[in-house]
């Protein structure tokens, strides 16, 4: 068998069909699109609502778009934590707002791995950044995600 025998299995490949060429065509007249209105008489554009502002005019167009579900961290460092606490203190969110560590507890705490810790804590937070988790175990810290 040569390439140029190759063809496509009995009924796999249909002719196009050919719109608007008469009754006989199956598909004249209306072409397929029923009568009447809009869609009928000309091709809608794909991002038309109706006359509504459609969605790409409604979002922000130049300084880049806020994701509504984005969670925001309250962020303390390690070196804050070595400063603020004694040995063997207990570190958790409450405690953090409490000393006046953080402001809000927002949608959670994140400890950043900026700074050493000198100190043997107990810290309980939502997120550990992979530096802060690692100085942590290495200084003896118990670490707890909540």
């Amino acid at each position: 068998m040569l390439r140029h025998d190759l063809r496509p299995a009995e009924g796999a490949k249909t002719p196009k069909t050919r719109r608007g060429r008469g009754i006989a065509a199956g598909k004249g007249k209306t072409a397929g699109r029923g009568t009447k209105g809009q869609k009928a008489r000309e091709q809608v554009w794909q991002g038309f609502e109706g006359g509504q502002t459609p969605m790409h005019r409604r979002l922000p167009q130049k300084k880049g778009f806020r994701n509504p579900n984005q969670k925001e961290f309250a962020v303390v460092n390690l070196d804050t934590l070595s400063a603020r606490f004694e040995d063997g203190d207990r570190v958790d969110p409450e405690i953090l707002k409490a000393k006046g560590v953080i402001s809000q507890l927002l949608d959670g705490i994140k400890i950043l791995g900026r700074g050493e810790i000198t100190k043997k804590l107990t810290v309980s937070a939502h997120y550990f950044s992979r530096t802060a988790e690692e100085k942590l175990r290495a200084g003896g810290c118990e670490v707890n995600k909540l």
